[in-house]
């Protein structure tokens, strides 16, 4: 026994010597700069956890909706009534671009924009809705009432995604 596991192991050596032994697991992929976020934003959304993704693809955009710790819970609980008091949801919007690692997938390019939905601490005031555009992102000012109230409608609309 000892002379076949001698055996075994000077081979393995040899093999080691002539291959070099090189892992065969892949490489990670390289971190997508084109999709980080710049500017002065009253959060960063990309370190809260995603509620949910869509895509707009005649629009070849892609987004998420990430909320902080509260929004969160309250999403995946599946609960049907308004997100509690000190949520704060996020819609991170970006242009799609084909991803160089896999044939006709699709992955972020440059933010779109990035808009902030806080519910209000206290009930009876309405959510703040804010919005920021732009290259680094600046915040929109003046946006009409009717596209406020449309964009809030739309993003408490929203269900978070099933994850097994």
């Amino acid at each position: 026994m000892k002379t076949s596991i001698g055996t075994l192991l000077a081979l393995s050596a040899i093999f080691c010597s002539l291959t070099g032994c090189q892992s065969r697991s892949p490489e990670p992929a390289s971190t997508n700069k084109l999709a980080a976020i710049s500017g002065h934003l009253p959060y960063n959304p990309l370190a809260w956890k995603a509620i949910t993704t869509s895509t707009t693809p005649h629009e070849g955009t892609m987004s998420t909706l990430y909320g902080n710790d509260t929004a969160v819970a309250h999403a995946r609980a599946g609960a049907d009534g308004p997100y509690p008091q000190g949520s704060v949801l996020a819609v991170v919007t970006w242009k799609q671009r084909d991803d160089p690692h896999w044939f006709g997938a699709t992955i972020p390019s440059h933010p779109q924009s990035v808009e902030f939905l806080t519910i209000s601490s206290t009930p009876e005031a309405p959510p703040v809705y804010e919005r920021y555009q732009g290259s680094p992102l600046a915040r929109i000012e003046n946006i009409d009432a009717q596209t406020v109230q449309k964009r809030v409608v739309s993003i408490l609309s929203e269900r978070a995604a099933v994850m097994p």
